[in-house]
């Protein structure tokens, strides 16, 4: 199969329609329908089953719809990271989100730069849900992710600092006075708690808003504390999941920056652990 033919069924399987996804694609509605035949003769299979109202996946196309999609990701990525390694001035793209280094990237960007294989740093700060696209799509070298809310499928990884959580909530909250609290008095509160519940909604921005108008209780790593807003209170959870802030990056990678800056940084999480910071 060729890129083109999969970028081709990958249009119909999301149109569902062919003159749409013709029209998605620029062309004509007869070569489309031709390329998508052609494929399904060279496969000996049926992919779709046409109707005068549009298409719908066979079981063998809604296979080849996640193959094709996973294929075209992983062509585009390529595309992205061959270009960037191309570049004059190479550099690593690091994505993060604000806060999301556990206070460890200061340190790592001031011991990175002696590493022999160490190129320029460009900083990507970027929502939850971008981090680990950015990375997949190529855009990105390396993120700070946390595990183990993410899904890190793919990825080679360093784990660097473990933390514990803290509940969000309003400053009069009757648990806002609290030293710490246990999950079993979250459970008591009649209010959603994230991730548990709503765990689609991945702005901190937004979170934070639903947290001060009383419709959410947010139990997220103790570093959020430099996001919190002066209405909020983080009250530390005794018995909940730590949370490990981890690099990743594409398991595939041979970038020796990379793997420097990975060294560097497994380097300054071990003395800030062994400082007890």
């Amino acid at each position: 199969m060729e890129t083109r033919e999969l970028a081709y069924f990958a249009a119909v399987a999301e149109e569902l329609h062919i003159g749409r996804a013709a029209a998605r694609l620029g062309m004509a509605q007869p070569p489309l329908s031709r390329a998508i035949q052609k494929l399904e003769r060279r496969l000996g299979v049926r992919l779709l089953e046409r109707s005068s109202r549009g298409v719908t996946l066979t079981p063998a196309g809604e296979v080849l719809a996640r193959e094709a999609a996973k294929v075209l990701d992983a062509v585009t990525a390529a595309t992205a990271r061959t270009r960037r390694a191309g570049r004059a001035d190479p550099r690593l793209v690091v994505a993060l989100k604000p806060g999301g280094d556990g206070g460890l990237l200061p340190g790592i960007l001031a011991a990175y730069p002696a590493h022999p294989d160490a190129v320029e740093v460009e900083l990507v700060l970027c929502g939850v849900a971008e981090r680990a696209r950015l990375v997949r799509e190529g855009t990105a070298d390396v993120a700070f992710l946390h595990s183990p809310y993410e899904d890190l499928t793919g990825f080679g990884s360093e784990p660097l600092l473990s933390e514990g959580g803290v509940a969000v909530v309003p400053a009069g909250h009757p648990l806002a006075g609290r030293e710490l609290v246990r999950l079993a008095d979250l459970d008591a509160v009649p209010l959603p708690r994230w991730p548990r519940d709503h765990s689609e909604i991945t702005d901190p921005a937004t979170l934070l808003q639903l947290v001060a108008l009383g419709r959410l209780v947010l139990v997220a790593p103790a570093s959020v504390r430099e996001l919190v807003r002066r209405d909020l209170v983080c009250v530390p959870v005794a018995d909940g999941p730590p949370t490990t802030v981890v690099l990743a990056w594409p398991e595939e990678s041979r970038s020796r920056a990379l793997a420097a800056f990975v060294r560097t940084a497994a380097a300054v999480a071990k003395g800030h652990s062994d400082s007890g910071e």
